[in-house]
């Protein structure tokens, strides 16, 4: 038989042919090549989601160069998207999915939300992104932010049910809430206001109550509750201000507002009003400091968690 010669479906070698089995191998795609990562601060202009989207893919096509098991993984979830808010919505799909919230139904659910709120979300989530890769120096890059970081994932996933919840549509926002906090341990309540450019710090263990207020920029460590204090209805939660921040352990219960720039420190139960620009710490917080002469960086963006702790006379080690 020439070449380029049809097999006659009655010679033998058709018939051993046919009886073969077909293996499809599933291997990951080709290493990609390296980009340069630049080392240039994202823009403050609407470019910001451009440019931290192009971070992300840079990221991406390094790690599975450099690490071919994820390969494929960061293809799913990164490469193969052409838009920050298609590969979060997938990312999040496939997150959260369950036998009930299936991938597909909260994949259109996160990406048609995120699209009807084009500058409220969005820009929220890369201002989030920005935060957690400029205040905690164990995030190796936005790209691990928004595949590993569970407080960020968590954030983004409230933001969502948020709207849900204002839209009338609360029992799909209050079925989220649960998968969200059985997935992360998070537990956000739909109705609470979340700002943008929040840090949850490892966030296991993070609960924020219905009607509490989370400011801008604004970093809170694990294990913090922003809670109620019995079973009175209305307004009963915690109102945190811009550039607050929290320390890991610390509960906040009550309406109680706490300024603007102020410090909770880890492990203190705050019952009262914290005025902005100080410290508050201990069981129950009492306040130890006030704002320094200079010092204009607000601590839910400096993350420093010790100013002041000299001026407690009560502190020992």
């Amino acid at each position: 038989m020439t070449a380029g010669q049809p097999l006659h479906t009655d010679s033998p070698a058709a018939v051993h042919q046919q009886h073969q089995p077909v293996i499809i191998k599933h291997l990951p795609p080709p290493p990609l090549p390296a980009s340069i990562v630049p080392s240039y601060p994202p823009p403050e202009s609407d470019a910001a989601e451009s440019w931290v989207w192009s971070q992300i893919k840079a990221e991406a096509r390094r790690d599975a160069e450099a690490e071919p098991a994820l390969a494929s993984f960061l293809y799913a979830t990164v490469l193969s998207h052409p838009s920050l808010a298609r590969s979060l919505a997938f990312h999040l799909a496939n997150k959260l999915c369950s036998s009930t919230l299936l991938s597909t139904l909260l994949y259109d659910l996160f990406l048609a939300t995120l699209a009807a709120h084009p500058s409220t979300l969005r820009p929220a989530a890369v201002a989030d992104l920005l935060a957690a890769r400029a205040r905690d120096p164990a995030c190796a890059g936005y790209a691990h932010c928004l595949l590993n970081y569970k407080g960020f994932l968590a954030v983004q996933a409230h933001r969502v049910a948020h709207v849900l919840w204002h839209q009338g549509r609360r029992a799909l926002a209050l079925a989220l809430q649960s998968r969200v906090a059985e997935v992360f341990a998070v537990d956000v309540h739909p109705a609470a206001v979340v700002g943008k450019g929040v840090l949850l710090d490892h966030a296991t263990g993070v609960v924020i109550g219905e009607t509490a207020v989370v400011g801008d920029n604004v970093s809170i460590l694990h294990h913090v509750t922003l809670g109620g204090t019995g079973k009175a209805v209305g307004d009963r939660h915690p109102k945190i201000g811009d550039g607050v921040l929290i320390g890991a352990g610390a509960t906040v219960l009550g309406n109680v507002r706490i300024g603007a720039g102020a410090k909770v420190g880890a492990g203190s139960v705050v019952l009262i009003d914290v005025p902005p620009r100080c410290t508050a710490v201990g069981n129950p917080a009492r306040l130890i400091g006030g704002k320094r002469q200079g010092d204009n960086v607000m601590p839910g963006e400096s993350m420093d968690h010790t100013s002041f702790i000299q001026q407690w006379s009560d502190y020992t080690i």
